[in-house]
């Protein structure tokens, strides 16, 4: 059900070979259809809980809970979860090892057992949603860096997990990739997949998500509605965060009476749209231009 809790995040730690701490004393919970946004910059964990939601690496100490229950870490048990999670990384070329795009996004339904039929119908289904339908019989390494990371999100969309964990996401990619990924993770939130992804973009992150996660030293500093995210600025601070670029704009044009204090956009987009329906400030024709040169000195 919606709003329930799916994996969960109980003092979570983890000590590499090296001694150093990838997470410590780490707690957080992800909702059923919820749209998550891990933010931190960088070295301050994020990675390293992806891998753990994935169950790629197992904490040093502390728990993770799939549904209420314990993670079971045996071979049958990573394989039942990573049926449910899929993780796209941060670079396509760690994923991508086959040589067209429909080998590689069948994978992972092949290794299913499911039969020809089966595996065709998901492979469309996948690559149709990220745009790369018509690109199946292409190699792999035809492909732009953009085109790479659709086919990442395929191969994982194939497998048609629960929840879809993603390694920032946004890394390489010019604006216009970048609003293509948002219609993508939009039409996906759509369809009821939960979704966490790893950002050091403030601005993207509360564009985006419904939950904000903040990471800092390995552990989650707050955790908080989206929506929230205005009046966290000592909360943002402490995790080395800036406040969002619109809100601090539209801060400015509230001191300057131009906006109401309410609401607050959530995007430039958001707040170009709120500039358009405020009426327009009159000036005062009734001040010359010398009066105002007056007033002034």
């Amino acid at each position: 059900m919606a709003g329930e809790l799916l994996l969960e995040l109980q003092a979570v730690s983890h000590v590499f070979a090296d001694g150093s701490r990838g997470l410590d004393g780490c707690s957080l919970g992800i909702r059923r259809g919820s749209r998550n946004a891990l933010l931190g910059a960088n070295g301050s964990g994020k990675t390293t809980l992806l891998l753990h939601l994935n169950g790629l690496l197992q904490p040093s100490a502390g728990s993770i809970r799939v549904d209420g229950c314990t993670l079971d870490y045996s071979r049958s048990g990573l394989a039942a979860l990573r049926r449910r999670v899929g993780l796209v990384f941060q670079n396509p070329e760690r994923q991508l090892f086959s040589a067209s795009v429909f080998e590689d996004v069948s994978f992972g339904p092949l290794n299913l057992g499911l039969d020809e039929t089966g595996v065709r119908a998901r492979v469309a289904q996948a690559l149709a949603a990220v745009g790369m339908a018509e690109q199946a019989e292409r190699p792999v390494h035809h492909l732009s860096f953009g085109q790479k990371k659709r086919v990442c999100i395929a191969g994982v969309l194939a497998m048609q997990p629960e929840l879809l964990l993603l390694d920032e996401p946004t890394a390489g990619l010019d604006s216009g990739m970048q609003e293509d990924l948002l219609r993508i993770l939009d039409d996906l939130s759509a369809r009821g997949i939960s979704i966490v992804l790893a950002t050091h973009d403030v601005d993207f992150a509360y564009r985006w998500a419904d939950h904000i996660h903040l990471l800092a030293g390995g552990r989650c500093s707050a955790s908080f509605a989206a929506s929230e995210l205005p009046q966290q600025a000592a909360t943002l601070r402490a995790a080395g965060q800036a406040m969002p670029a619109v809100v601090q704009l539209h801060r400015s044009l509230v001191a300057r009476g131009v906006l109401p204090a309410a609401p607050v956009p959530g995007s430039i987009p958001q707040l170009l749209a709120l500039l358009a329906e405020t009426p327009a400030v009159e000036p005062n024709l009734d001040e010359t231009p010398s009066a105002r040169q007056r007033s002034a000195a």
